[in-house]
């Protein structure tokens, strides 16, 4: 008993109930799909009688009951069964409400398109074939399977002791992650699922959560909840209808209604007064009427509670591997169909190397034939039998046997010139196809180029959109993101690369003047280059000076005290050595940021124009988002909206402002157009949105800052030198940054010593643009200010720092005396005239 049940058992586990991890099937689908494709019932031969495959796949290749292969076929043949069908059938298929197929006489069958791409290059020894259950036939032990079926497709079965349980997934989206694992093979579940980010059902619905998800692809195990689609429609005489189009998989609709009604009716489920099924060939509708007095929304989470409108569907990824049965994680069966497609591509290109080399071979024999016509002719006509003939052309030219034969099987057509031409051109291609065949069975990486360009050509063909939606966006962040309470903070990153955040509430409002807090502890060499007020839920991306972009959530960045000086944050991002963080900004999904533009500002006064949605995939070692010049790099990036206008400030203190829609939208990899034409030794500092309703706020190394009204800065075409934004002089020193503020904001500023001072922009007086500034932060003979952010408003509260020191307060012209501040404001009025003059005058490049 225990050795006939133990091999019963592996009979069930390897040749029954699960499929191979290389093409995803079991025996029994793999021996359909090969009778029909011997059987000639492709896509573009007419339907066979379903009973007349049925039969042949008995007799050949499976002799169990007709019903076990019939049921294999119907399934593969059902839109709501396999997410990319298989078998194309003719007739009654069953339907989603539980209908069983039609008897196997009545209807047909042919293989589907798809099905082809799984039985490709069958006859070119790409696979091992064994005998078949009684040694009369041969049959594939596995297909090549030019797409990875076993994800796509997935697969369900019992056998003994064990079971699989393998979700279908979107066809491009498996590819995408395929090719991220050939870019990278040292690619976490965390990389593959940017590209896979989870299953895709054939019917459907919409998946609550990831954290299954990320389970099951790490562990082979985990579960996840599906729900229907659902809408609440309202009507006018306030009566509302839940209208479910889509269901969970495997969900049989008819039993759904059915149990519904029946809650309705034992009051289980109180106001439900009607439950209508109005599907029809355009699509599912289920309508449940709801009592004018009742809750949509409660009667929808009993349904939820109480019927199948939510299910668990439970990842077994269980699968045979070389014999025996394996529990694999997303990139091990990605990583063993590579494997298997390196052997496919292989054993193909040796098949074709093979037959190309034998032809070769006839060639060259034709060839000297052809060179020796008559000498051969006289052979012939000289022998008495064809043995002879072909002995004597042997001993006389050197030929083979195989020589031989194909010069005395020549038709006498070959010898016009035409064909010798002929001859010739086939013997030339030939000789360049045996040396690429031996170059690809030479080189792994030219292997790897045809998987890569056939995955694409597959996608490309047979692609479609995801059905099933993932309710949250983010994949890995779910079971982190729903712990973290989101709250505002604010990251800073240092010049030598140290990078930590704080919450908003460690930096107390200051007045003008003041000497500030330590905002980070640095060394001596450092200083804190970037500081971004964001939400540990909001994302972060970071551009380089090499013009690379990274991703990250606010959260994953570790919080340290006011006083640390942060992780370096290469230890977070896989930045390349020689790679600087340039800019930092912070995406939002409370500002529809996803919709709007990233709008780029190099060192040169290159800007460019990408949309956002570009950069929702990022992988974890980076995508290049914009092509630098040499000796340029990123300064700002900007998210804009239509008809914004923008301002880019230079260290000379000149500013041009212009329309982003006088910039055209260019992928990640374009290099953008000029945006300011820059002085002789200048460069830029800074640019920002321009609002009509907004003022200018520009800050000089030495610590002098201003106000200008927005209006002051006439609109141009881009490309132009700009015009003066503040009068740069020894005592304020040239300008270190430009912003615009609405009046609300706080700012902060930060010295290459690390001090941080923030203080009310309506602390800060409003000027003219030409003019010097006020001081705004108390500073070392031997510091500057090295960058500066804008945060969010925080209530004042009393400090013990205040102005009175004469070192620390500059009195205003406009507080001094309102004659002069009168006089100075008219002398500002005349210089802005004149430089608007000059600049009309003045020629721009809108190249």
């Amino acid at each position: 008993m225990r050795t006939s049940f133990l091999d019963y058992a592996m009979s069930v586990i390897v040749a029954r109930a699960l499929p191979d991890v290389r093409d995803g099937l079991k025996p029994v689908h793999r021996r359909i799909l090969y009778d029909m494709h011997e059987l000639g019932v492709t896509p573009d031969k007419p339907y066979k009688k379903s009973a007349r495959i049925v039969g042949d796949v008995l007799g050949k290749y499976h002799p169990h009951g007709d019903t076990a292969v019939y049921d294999s076929m119907v399934r593969m043949a059902q839109d709501f069964s396999y997410r990319y069908m298989l078998v194309d059938g003719h007739g009654n298929f069953g339907s989603v409400d539980g209908d069983g197929a039609a008897a196997m006489r009545y209807t047909e069958a042919r293989l589907s398109k798809i099905a082809m791409e799984m039985l490709r290059d069958i006859n070119k020894d790409t696979i091992d074939f064994q005998d078949n259950y009684d040694g009369t036939e041969r049959e594939p032990s596995v297909l090549p399977a030019r797409f990875p079926n076993l994800l796509v497709n997935g697969a369900s079965g019992i056998a003994v002791g064990m079971a699989t349980n393998i979700p279908p997934h979107n066809l491009a989206e498996v590819i995408s992650a395929i090719h991220v694992l050939m870019d990278n093979p040292e690619a976490t579940t965390a990389d593959l699922m940017e590209a896979l980010p989870g299953p895709d059902f054939p019917t459907g619905g919409v998946v609550m959560g990831k954290s299954g998800i990320r389970k099951a692809y790490e562990t082979g195990k985990g579960s996840i909840t599906l729900r229907a689609r659902v809408e609440i429609e309202g009507e006018a005489d306030g009566k509302q209808k839940i209208i479910a189009t889509e269901i969970p998989y495997m969900v049989n609709k008819a039993k759904l209604i059915e149990r519904i009604a029946e809650l309705a009716r034992e009051k289980r489920i109180e106001g439900i007064t009607d439950v209508n099924d109005e599907s029809d060939r355009e699509g599912m509708r289920i309508v449940i009427d709801v009592r004018r007095d009742a809750s949509a929304e409660v009667i929808l989470n009993n349904l939820y509670k109480l019927t199948m409108m939510q299910t668990s569907f439970s990842f077994n990824m269980l699968a045979i591997v070389d014999g025996t049965p394996k529990v694999l994680s997303l990139k091990e069966i990605l990583t063993y169909y590579l494997e298997h497609q390196v052997e496919v591509i292989k054993r193909r290109t040796a098949y074709e190397l093979k037959k190309a080399q034998a032809r070769a071979h006839i060639l060259e024999g034709l060839r000297i034939a052809l060179d020796h016509i008559d000498a051969i002719i006289a052979i012939i006509r000289g022998s008495q039998t064809g043995e002879i003939a072909k002995n004597e052309l042997m001993g006389q030219f050197g030929l083979s046997d195989k020589q031989a034969q194909a010069i005395l099987d020549m038709r006498l057509v070959r010898l016009t010139g035409l064909e010798r031409e002929k001859v010739e051109k086939e013997y030339n291609e030939l000789m360049k196809a045996i040396e690429d065949f031996k170059l690809i069975l030479s080189s792994r990486d030219r292997v790897n180029e045809i998987i890569y360009q056939e995955l694409l050509d597959i996608q490309a063909k047979f692609g479609d959109e995801r059905r099933t939606e993932l309710l949250i966006g983010e994949v890995l962040s779910l079971e982190d993101e729903d712990l973290i309470e989101e709250e505002d903070v604010i990251v800073s990153l240092t010049h030598n690369g140290y990078i930590k955040r704080l919450p908003t509430t460690e930096f107390k409002s200051q007045n003008r003047g003041g000497r500030g807090v330590q905002g980070m502890g640095v060394h001596d060499d450092d200083f804190i280059e970037h500081l971004v007020s964001t939400s540990t839920h909001d994302v972060l991306l970071f551009f380089t000076d090499a013009g690379k972009v990274y991703r990250m959530k606010g959260y994953e960045i570790p919080e340290y005290g006011r006083a640390a000086k942060g992780i370096p944050i290469i230890n977070l991002l896989n930045i390349d050595s020689g790679e600087k963080v340039q800019a930092v900004i912070n995406i939002s999904n409370k500002n529809n940021d996803e919709a709007k533009d990233l709008f780029f500002t190099t060192l040169k006064g290159t800007v460019k124009k990408t949309p956002v949605a570009e950069f929702t995939n990022i992988r974890s070692n980076g995508l290049k988002a914009i092509h630098l010049k040499e000796d340029d790099q990123v300064i700002n990036v900007l998210i804009v909206a239509k008809d914004q206008n923008v301002i880019i400030g230079t260290h000379h203190g000149y500013a041009v402002s212009f329309s982003t829609d006088a910039v055209r939208s260019m992928g990640r990899s374009a290099t953008g157009v000029r945006g300011v034409r820059l002085r002789e030794n200048d460069y830029v500092v800074g640019s920002d949105i321009l609002a009509p309703d907004s003022d200018v706020f520009v800050i000089s190394e030495k610590g002098y800052g201003k106000k200008t009204p927005a209006l002051q800065y006439p609109i141009k075409g881009r490309g132009g030198k700009g015009i003066k934004t503040v009068n740069v002089t020894e005592k304020n020193g040239p300008l270190a940054g430009l912003t615009t503020v609405k009046g609300d904001e706080d700012i902060m500023l930060i010295t290459d010593k690390g001090v941080m001072i923030r203080f009310g922009i309506e602390k800060v007086s409003e000027t003219g643009r030409a003019t010097l500034g006020v001081h705004l932060i108390k500073m070392d003979a031997d510091s500057t200010v090295a960058t500066m952010a804008k945060v969010e408003k925080e209530a004042p509260e009393e400090v013990e720092v205040t102005t009175t020191d004469e070192t620390t307060s500059i009195v205003e012209p406009a507080e001094a005396d309102p004659t002069i501040a009168k006089a100075v404001a008219d002398l500002a009025d005349r210089e802005l005239a004149q430089e608007q003059e000059s600049d009309n005058d003045e020629s721009t490049d809108n190249e």
